[in-house]
């Protein structure tokens, strides 16, 4: 099986926030991803607009040759601009103003009823939908009973982790991305990845897609954005040959 790479590009759009400017453009970061080997292109709309603004998804919509995977909170507001736009995916997230980036998964086990309600929402709309979760059985299992064929594993815990504890969050990661394959779901996962931990990840013959953000944005300032994506893709390609070399 092999492995996908997602490029989030909405750090070129806080960049340009910063400073109120129309420059970096996150349309063309964009293009250069997707001509450096990515797969498919995340953005997250935020509700407080920090990054990506309503312009830079109705662009991308119309210019993007891969696929759109728009992250989003399960609001209202939310859900009508998905049915607009009609990216080819949606990933719900959970999404707080005070954070500084997603700080954990979905609980999709507390809100089943609204999950279901905007999943099918979704889905009428021709979007796979997927579900920003934490490797946890019950999470996984109620995404599926929610009737996603998709789920992300967040991976901030075991990113942000070192040594044994880790490892533990790896073992857990592994063992979750097994589990929700066995019951028929897609698994995905993301957060927190970079060129020193994706290699563990990416092993995993589980997982169909990555979606890594800010640490190539940030590799990008030394190398540029196009070997800093092929550099990634190239990493997950060399991991998934040879793990499936070893099976």
């Amino acid at each position: 099986m092999s492995i996908y790479l997602g490029v989030n590009i909405d750090h070129i759009a806080t960049i340009r926030q910063a400073r109120g400017t129309n420059y970096p453009s996150p349309i063309e970061g964009a293009l250069l991803c997707e001509q450096s080997g990515a797969d498919s292109i995340t953005l997250h709309l935020r509700e407080d607009r920090r990054h990506i603004q309503d312009s830079d998804v109705e662009i991308l919509r119309q210019k993007l040759s891969t696929k759109m995977n728009l992250e989003m909170a399960t609001t209202d507001e939310m859900i009508a601009i998905a049915e607009k736009i009609k990216p080819e995916d949606c990933c719900l997230v959970p999404e707080k103003r005070e954070e500084l980036t997603t700080e954990g998964g979905l609980d999709v086990a507390g809100q089943i009823p609204r999950m279901t309600d905007v999943c099918a929402r979704l889905a009428a709309a021709n979007i796979t939908v997927s579900l920003f979760i934490d490797a946890q059985k019950d999470q996984i299992d109620a995404a599926k009973q929610c009737g996603v064929p998709v789920i992300e594993l967040h991976t901030g815990h075991y990113a942000d982790t070192f040594g044994e504890e880790q490892i533990q969050e790896f073992e857990r990661v592994k063992a979750m991305a097994t589990y929700a394959h066995s019951i028929g779901l897609q698994v995905n996962a993301g957060h927190g990845l970079t060129m020193e931990n994706t290699t563990a990840i990416a092993q995993l013959p589980e997982i169909v897609e990555l979606n890594i953000g800010h640490s190539i944005v940030a590799r990008a300032i030394f190398v540029g954005l196009a070997q800093a994506t092929r550099e990634m893709k190239d990493l997950m390609l060399k991991v998934r040959l040879n793990t499936l070399e070893g099976l």
